[in-house]
Parts: structure tokens; sequence; C-alpha cells
């Protein structure tokens, strides 16, 4: 789908604030309603906009620690894969996981509740999983930037 400098600045806006209204968007980006709701909606139809989502609070929920973990898989087949992937997936304290590659085969972004709560994690949940060789992990100190996509 080609877009615009217009559909730009419409993808900036709701980048900012998903929550507003066809008419204030409108006005953010100097347009009438109707022409800009039906930017939004082919920007959402062209797959440009994937959805709508709320930024819930890690501390306010009781997990103020994130931790970057790498792991190992023990093999490298399509099944490992599949289960290893699904049961990370099925794990309410992974934020993000990615199949990579390189030294490491997984990298995965956790919230945890300080070390006592990390250490439950790992015993718990992640040792626990189908086929992981071996993880090693960093305490995140303190996030300098958080983006949920690129700017357009």
């Amino acid at each position: 789908m080609e877009i615009d400098e217009l559909d730009r600045r419409i993808l900036r806006e709701l980048r900012r604030d998903g929550r507003l209204s066809n008419t204030k968007l409108a006005e953010k980006v100097g347009l009438s309603t109707t022409p800009c709701w039906n930017r939004v909606r082919a920007l959402e139809e062209g797959g440009l906009i994937e959805g709508y989502t709320a930024l819930l609070s890690q501390q306010a929920l009781g997990y103020p620690d994130t931790v970057i973990i790498e792991v190992t898989l023990d093999r490298h087949d399509d099944d490992i894969f599949e289960k290893f992937g699904q049961a990370l997936a099925d794990l309410p304290e992974v934020m993000e996981a990615y199949l990579l590659t390189g030294e490491y085969d997984y990298l995965i972004k956790v919230a945890v509740a300080g070390t006592a709560g990390y250490e439950e994690f790992l015993r718990r949940k992640l040792y626990k999983l189908p086929g992981l060789r071996h993880s090693r992990s960093t305490f995140v100190l303190r996030c300098l930037k958080r983006a949920h996509s690129v700017e357009p």
C-alpha cells in the first residue's frame, strides 16, 4: 500500500495516542472528519494499522523488573522449536520473545517481581520448558526508549 505524507501524519498521531477521536485526529492532521475516517479505515484495511491496545504499567501490576534472557536449545529440529515456542508464548511473564540467528536461539523479555520473582520464574517455568539447554540473563536497570512500532 502506498502512503503519502498525510497518511504518515495520521499514523504518527495514532502511534502517540490510539484513543484519539476521529474529530481530534482530523483536527491534528488538517482534514475534515469524513476524509480522515476514510484514510484511517484504508490504513487499517491495508495492514499498516494492525490494531489498538492499552499499555499497562508493569510497576502498578507488581512486576517492576525486566529481565532479558538469552536461551540456547539442546537441538534444532522443527518439533523442538514448535514445542518450546508455544510453551514460551503461554507464559504470562514473557512480554516478548524472538527466534534469533547467532550464538543464542531465543531472546526473551520477561517481567518479574525482583530477584525472588525471577528465581521462581526460572525454577518453576523456564527450566521446565522442553529442549532448554542453557540460558543467560541480564536485569534491565532502566528503559531508555520503548516503542511499539517504527516511526512512519
